[in-house]
């Protein structure tokens, strides 16, 4: 069973979802997250921190290193903050934070064809998809990149 993992950003105006890939790490290697909005009062620390888009993720390494390199999960070398989210042990639950609201009135658009046009409506779906992922991809967000 997967945790509904939620961190609110440093501002307190957005909470997102995270992924937690086979409950390998606890919640709390996510310390802190910052939206764009966010006020910046530390610099950014690419040894503890992973920037997606402008919305930046702060892991607690130690923790990160105690849960998957001494269960020898995986190397030393490999702990990185781009190595948990690129493998899905803490990334956003969706493609990008807020991905779902974005996406909910198009959605709904397409699976209204599904009961009158089951055709039409495969085919709108596969197109929206690869369409919408390329446009992830030009925007530059990790998950996008990585389908």
């Amino acid at each position: 069973m997967c945790l509904a993992v939620f961190k609110k950003c440093e501002c307190g105006s957005r909470n997102v979802q995270f992924h937690l890939r086979d409950n390998v790490l606890t919640p709390e290697v996510v310390t802190r997250l910052f939206c764009p909005e966010c006020p910046g009062e530390a610099g950014f620390d690419a040894t503890r921190m992973l920037n997606d888009n402008g919305w930046i993720i702060e892991y607690d390494m130690v923790l990160a290193g105690m849960q998957l390199v001494q269960r020898q999960l995986i190397d030393q070398e490999m702990l990185r903050p781009a190595y948990l989210f690129d493998h899905g042990y803490a990334c956003w639950l969706e493609t990008y934070p807020g991905e779902r609201e974005d996406i909910r009135e198009a959605r709904e658009r397409i699976i209204a064809l599904k009961d009158s046009d089951q055709q039409h409506y495969l085919q709108e779906m596969m197109s929206w998809n690869i369409k919408r992922l390329a446009e992830l991809k030009t925007l530059g967000w990790r998950r996008a990149q990585a389908a």
